[in-house]
């Protein structure tokens, strides 16, 4: 039998906890280990609780949870954070992508959508809400104090394959879809990945999205909002 997803909720807002825990359910393959209502709570919690994946939400009142989520990067070894907000905040979401979020998702998304992002991101995969993609990741760009060059960082260590995989990265595929897409094996593709991974220092496919549009390889609007699970067991790297 699956070990069930291990997910630790950080809200300040009793009913959004208490809707999230309505929607993840045991039933769904989740278990919900700790509970925190601030985002100071979150470093000291997380060695305790042993969580697979964090749902944090972006504005609290003593710690954001995009400095919660910079504590937790810094610290070390840490579970993915998925950011859960009402504020479709293009600043904030840029912000907390910059610190190492896995991805986001808007609270008012559908309970179907919030549970298939919960397991990609605790599965190693990200989830970009597509509602706001676009402008965030526009936003992220612009933002950058000086915008690379698609030479810079590492783009000129990957082979043209890795480049047309980390493209097909930024346009949201998944291993399946890049394999099929690129007539090559699933295996094959998780094997360019993890290239791709190690030559550019990159964590995980949403620091490979932000940095696909952050190098000008791909562009908003070039293809599908990026990351988002399509159903059915994320493809990991």
């Amino acid at each position: 039998m699956t070990s069930p997803v291990r997910v630790m909720l950080v809200d300040d807002q009793e009913l959004v906890r208490s809707g999230l825990r309505r929607i993840l359910t045991p039933r769904d393959g989740f278990e919900v280990v700790a509970e925190c209502v601030d985002g100071d709570e979150v470093e000291s919690a997380v060695p305790v609780h042993s969580p697979d994946v964090i749902v944090m939400d972006l504005r609290m009142k003593r710690v954001d949870g995009i400095e919660a989520t910079r504590r937790l990067r810094a610290s070390g070894d840490t579970p993915p954070v998925l950011v859960l907000t009402t504020f479709d905040d293009d600043e904030l979401l840029s912000g907390a992508l910059r610190v190492g979020a896995a991805g986001f998702v808007l609270k008012d998304a559908p309970a179907e959508d919030i549970i298939r992002a919960v397991r990609a991101v605790a599965a190693g995969e990200s989830w970009l809400d597509p509602s706001v993609t676009g402008r965030v990741l526009e936003t992220y760009r612009a933002s950058a104090p000086t915008p690379p060059s698609a030479g810079d960082a590492g783009v000129d260590e990957l082979t043209p394959r890795e480049l047309e995989v980390l493209q097909l990265i930024g346009r949201g595929r998944s291993n399946a879809e890049t394999a099929e897409e690129l007539f090559i094996s699933e295996v094959t593709v998780k094997s360019h990945v993890g290239h791709i991974f190690t030559k550019l220092g990159l964590r995980d496919r949403a620091a490979a999205v932000v940095f696909a549009f952050d190098h000008g390889l791909v562009h908003p609007g070039a293809g599908p909002s990026p990351v988002k699970s399509r159903g059915g067991p994320p493809g990991g790297p």
